[in-house]
């Protein structure tokens, strides 16, 4: 893991923001670059041999991700972003759900799904129920139809109990959508051996650009495409249209073909590292984080026991989240205030907001021992307060 792979690390931050996204790699850079300069059209358009490369390279970064997930290539559509995928998957629960079937989220998700799952329940008549995460599996029944939830989730970071949920499915016939925007950036599942309906991710999280996300799915020859135009047609008559196969009959009009390219160079720096040689770099980090803000008096911390976690939360007693995120930023560290897109959780917790930590890959001992220093000065929150 060399720093000068990322030439955001050069300036004088030092960056614990990666859950919300991560720095990119020069050669992640460098391949939006490559594409503007040395070829600069659109995919799936034309006989010219430019387009044909880039098409190559377009479809070169599904068979990355398919191969990251064990899955087909046809079983993967490139979409926004996470929550762009889940809105593509909600479309198909809404056109099966019918009034009085019931739909299970936990009150740790992110809005993403909380609010998507919501919206669907109120438009469908559906019953929207909502337990303690820890709870969910628990509370699985013949009523059923949707569990939707995170593979970790982004505030505590937690693990879903995935693997019983999935041996679940069989017994009560439901629809499993797993949230793995801050899943994939730890562990690759491999599809193929899980019985997941909709599996859905961003490129941000995983060290790639922004505007390019994954939706997973055996559903697509079921699905009907919700937005219209450019390559997804197949025969265009002046009363009915028919469209393509999965998984081009989901991607209309132009896509975002160099942040999908540069999505595969992502994934290709992920692997040449290895998730386990990244997780191991982290997890102790987090470790040593832990051991030495316990120390700190009136530190509160939310999430200690998530020792496989890249996610550490935590409030000070008497200071607000936003203020102390505030005095951090003063002394060039950068961390996450607020809810996170977690509001029903932060009611749980009895809290407006909190703190979050999350490492990245890049991150070093030297930079936490900074932060915790940081963290003991006492007399410079008053500083922000005041």
């Amino acid at each position: 893991m060399n720093r000068e792979d990322f030439p955001m690390l050069e300036k004088e931050y030092i960056y614990f923001n990666n859950a919300s996204t991560a720095y990119k790699s020069k050669k992640v850079i460098d391949s939006i670059v490559d594409y503007y300069n040395n070829y600069s059209v659109n995919i799936n358009r034309g006989i010219d041999s430019l387009g044909y490369s880039v098409t190559e390279k377009y479809e070169g970064t599904r068979k990355k991700v398919a191969n990251l997930l064990n899955v087909k290539k046809s079983e993967i559509v490139f979409t926004r972003g996470t929550t762009d995928s889940i809105n593509l998957a909600t479309s198909y629960l809404e056109s099966i759900l019918e009034e009085g079937d019931e739909v299970l989220v936990s009150n740790e998700e992110h809005h993403a799904i909380f609010v998507t799952m919501q919206q669907l329940c109120i438009r469908k008549k559906i019953i929207f129920r909502v337990v303690d995460f820890e709870d969910l599996v628990n509370n699985i029944n013949e009523k059923t139809k949707v569990v939707a939830t995170s593979h970790i989730t982004n505030v505590l970071g937690k693990r879903s109990e995935i693997e019983k949920i999935s041996n679940m499915k069989e017994k009560f016939n439901f629809l499993f959508l797993l949230d793995g925007a801050q899943g994939i950036v730890h562990e690759n599942l491999d599809l193929e051996k899980l019985s997941i309906d909709f599996y859905a991710f961003s490129g941000h999280k995983l060290y790639g650009p922004m505007g390019v996300g994954v939706l997973y799915s055996k559903h697509f020859d079921k699905m009907s495409p919700i937005t219209f135009g450019g390559e997804m047609v197949d025969i265009v008559d002046t009363y009915e249209t028919t469209f393509k196969k999965a998984p081009y009959k989901f991607e209309a009009g132009t896509m975002m073909v160099p942040e999908v390219i540069a999505l595969g160079e992502a994934i290709d720096y992920i692997l040449s590292i290895g998730y386990e040689k990244i997780n191991s770099h982290i997890f102790e980090l987090r470790k040593y984080l832990i051991e030495e803000m316990k120390k700190i008096e009136g530190l509160n911390i939310y999430n200690e026991e998530q020792i496989k976690s890249n996610l550490i939360t935590f409030n000070f007693k008497g200071l607000h989240s936003h203020d102390i995120a505030t005095f951090l930023d003063k002394n060039k560290i950068i961390v996450r205030a607020g809810h996170h897109c977690a509001a029903p959780l932060m009611k749980k917790l009895n809290e407006p907001s909190t703190i979050r930590i999350s490492l990245g890959l890049y991150n070093t001992l030297d930079e936490c021992q900074k932060l915790v220093n940081v963290l003991k000065n006492k007399e410079g929150y008053l500083d922000v307060i005041f």
